[in-house]
């Protein structure tokens, strides 16, 4: 059977040569399974040099399509390079384990946040690979650091285009590749150094395999599909794991298979996911606790305990220990935001990432319907149910979680939801002939343009006309397409693109405004300033709106606090290390306060640590990290090679800080939160005994009773330590800063 859509899914033009077909088989062809297309060259013909077949790409597809898609990389990796060193460290939790990574190999394998190995960071370390070797090589920069996030990027965009172009067409790829490049949450995370980039890459990877898979039931990408959701648990343990339940449904259901084989096939998949997963884990696990770092995040040492506690049930149901708080349950208000069904959308969240998601969820419900009398094995309909199945879980998942949750979050969602709508608007497009096609395909439109007026209505200083401009220009899209099979080729072309640039322009703003403004800290935001307001009950310090965790956007500050252009010492490719540059992302001047908040107020570093307390690191300790004055990293410099650690602070922010300053190993006592029992009060003793440590940094941590669940414990032995070195050891003042030489007893 030979159909005009049959034509189309080779890349040819329409037999009558009125204008090239965009879309997937019409629903005349469902019933028909359609063969994958191939690149195999005709008998005979010679075989074209490597370069012109990579520029070519596939003798059966128009001559603009290869182009068009290596630009769309192209572009994506200029925007994403750009001004990338205005983050300098980015998140220096991740970057001190980079460094320490880069330093020892021992610290690469466990993800250990200095390379004498005290704690390893909150999670799997498969993210940090590729970033420690990148600055084994070029040494420690903020571009050896962030341009692997880069590449991840481009990557990804580049997998969802192949997917799409695979069973629909070039068009629907591109665009879903450009949707995917422009969402503000994927510019703020392929430039960053947490780990969700590489997740966001390896589901699009998983999806991808699992479409391969259900083209002709070949075991093979069904187990690599498991081999990446494995990697992914290496990167952020449980998330990878949200979209496994859509996926494996589909397959039972959909797969070209008999029912016993798919099942098997399933098996092994999960065979090769455990696998690829559970040898980092199994080989931690058995190692002698004695002789590895500890396991940052978790109270028993136990990655185990540390995946399906703090990063796993815990981030569900908000009961987390030893974390800075849960949330407020289905529909409450929490620490962490309004949770329910709206959360994506709310000002939270929604400039984010839901720019298209109400076209998406639009379109993705025309998908299955278009497709409703298909066979069970239709292709197009298991794409839909596949990527549309890992958007709906996602979000719903995100929606309702109670624990710790944070904006950036959302760029899971990100390549679903570009997916869904690439598919779904080249879907309609063939079906434009029918009144409920064109009409759906103007619904989606017009969502979008009243959705993104509604969104840039929420920064009502910030380009202004722009949210005129998206909803007139969305409407009029819409409306030409209703009419779309009755214009002339060139005025149907013409409210397409219309359409198209409506619908972008919102989220091209807000990812031009990402990539020219520096982020760094724990807790980030894409975006104009005040483009995400964190909602939600009072956290420490005051209400939440505009401050913790994470009002507004948490990038370079001024000294009075306003949202300034980060500055940053060290300028291109070169991050600050101390001095006057201060840390990156901050624009010292004169006394080296942070975030535009006074050092006696309690900054990590800065300001003299109550006698016998914790010190009030607070919140800034936990959100980002302490300056380091040229004279604090010549105090520590000091002899540190006679030392194993030079320096011991509480709380990860704090410690990264001054160990990215120095190039030595700090000790983070407590981890992330100041709240693992890491060390004890005896083994701290001991290595002061032994020589170990030569100075304790005052301040960080998140303070005394800030650990959610059972962290009164852990909180104490933080305090311990600290009261401690406070009754014992000689005060040592460096500007602003106070520090405890473990080698002066005051006694």
């Amino acid at each position: 059977m030979t159909t005009q859509s049959d034509t189309s899914h080779q890349g040819g033009a329409s037999p009558s040569g009125a204008e090239p077909s965009w879309g997937p088989p019409s629903s005349t062809a469902l019933q028909e399974p359609v063969a994958p297309p191939t690149a195999a060259p005709r008998s005979g013909e010679p075989k074209q040099p490597f370069f012109h077949r990579v520029w070519r790409g596939r003798p059966e597809d128009p001559r603009w399509v290869r182009p068009a898609f290596l630009a769309l990389l192209v572009a994506t990796g200029l925007l994403y390079l750009y001004n990338l060193s205005a983050s300098g460290y980015a998140n220096s939790f991740y970057s001190a384990a980079v460094q320490a990574g880069s330093q020892s190999w021992k610290a690469l394998f466990f993800g250990s946040l200095d390379s004498a190995n005290a704690i390893t960071v909150d999670k799997p370390p498969a993210s940090l690979w590729p970033m420690a070797l990148s600055v084994r090589i070029f040494g420690l920069n903020s571009w050896a650091i962030l341009v692997p996030e880069v590449l991840m990027g481009v990557a990804t965009v580049g997998v969802l285009y192949g997917a799409l172009r695979r069973r629909f067409s070039p068009a629907a790829g591109l665009i879903a590749g450009a949707v995917l490049a422009l969402t503000p949450v994927a510019a703020l995370m392929f430039r960053f150094n947490n780990p969700d980039a590489m997740l966001a890459l390896l589901m699009t990877v998983t999806i991808y395999c699992v479409v391969r898979a259900l083209e002709d039931g070949r075991t093979k990408w069904l187990v690599w599909a498991g081999v990446a959701v494995g990697f992914a648990f290496l990167a952020k343990t449980l998330q990878a794991f949200l979209i496994l339940p859509p996926l494996a449904v589909v397959y039972a259901v959909c797969a070209p298979v008999r029912l016993r084989k798919r099942f098997a096939q399933l098996g092994l998949s999960a065979v090769a996911m455990v696998v690829a997963g559970g040898w980092w884990v199994a080989i931690v696990e058995l190692w002698p606790a004695s002789s590895r770092p500890y396991i940052g995040g978790s109270q028993n040492n136990s990655f185990l305990e540390l995946t399906f506690g703090y990063n796993g049930l815990g981030r569900i149901n908000g009961d987390e220990t030893g974390s800075v708080g849960g949330g407020g349950g289905g529909g409450g208000t929490g620490q962490w935001g309004e949770t329910g069904w709206n959360r994506m959308f709310n000002s939270e969240i929604g400039s984010q990432i839901a720019w298209l998601l109400p076209a998406a969820l639009i379109l993705f419900v025309a998908g299955i319907v278009l497709t409703r009398k298909a066979r069970r094995t239709d292709l197009t309909r298991s794409s839909f149910l596949a990527w549309g199945g890992a958007l709906l879980m996602t979000a719903i998942i995100f929606s309702y979680m109670a624990g710790i949750f944070h904006q950036y979050y959302t760029v899971a969602l990100a390549p679903y939801i570009a997916a869904v709508v690439g598919m779904g608007a080249t879907v309609l497009w063939e079906e434009r002939s029918k009144v409920w096609a064109s009409l759906t395909l103007a619904g989606a439109v017009t969502a979008t343009a009243a959705w993104g007026y509604v969104l840039l209505n929420r920064t009502p200083t910030y380009l202004p006309w722009l949210k005129w401009l998206v909803l007139i220009g969305g409407l009029v899209g819409a409306l030409g397409l209703i009419f779309a099979a009755r214009l002339g080729r060139q005025l149907a072309l013409a409210a397409v693109g219309l359409s198209f640039v409506a619908s972008v322009a919102g989220p091209t703003a807000y990812t031009l405004s990402t990539v020219n403004t520096g982020h760094t800290g724990s807790i980030v935001t894409a975006g104009p300033a005040g483009a995400s307001m964190m909602g939600g009950r009072g956290g420490p310090g005051g209400g939440m709106r505009g401050g913790f965790p994470g009002g507004g956007n948490t990038r370079g500050q001024n000294q009075q606090g306003g949202n300034g252009t980060t500055q940053q010492g060290g300028g291109m490719g070169r991050p600050p290390t101390g001095g006057t540059g201060g840390f990156p992302g901050q624009n010292q001047q004169g006394n080296g306060n942070t975030q535009g908040q006074n050092q006696q107020g309690g900054m990590p570093g800065g300001g003299a640590m109550g006698e016998g307390g914790m010190g009030g690191g607070g919140v800034g300790g936990l959100l980002n990290g302490a300056t380091v004055s040229s004279a604090a990293k010549k105090l520590l410099e000091t002899n540190a090679g006679d030392y194993t650690w030079a320096a011991a602070a509480v709380g990860s922010q704090n410690s990264a800080s001054y160990q990215l300053a120095t190039g030595k190993p700090v000790m983070a006592i407590g981890g992330f939160n100041g709240t693992d029992p890491s060390p004890t009060l005896a083994q701290f003793k001991k290595y002061v005994t032994d020589g170990k440590i030569h100075y304790f940094i005052s301040g960080g941590g998140m303070g005394g009773g800030m650990g959610g669940g059972n962290s009164s414990s852990t909180t104490s032995t933080s305090s311990q330590i600290s009261s401690w070195v406070t009754a014992n050891f000689k005060k040592v003042t460096v500007g602003s800063a106070t520090f405890y030489d473990l080698t002066q007893p005051t006694k």
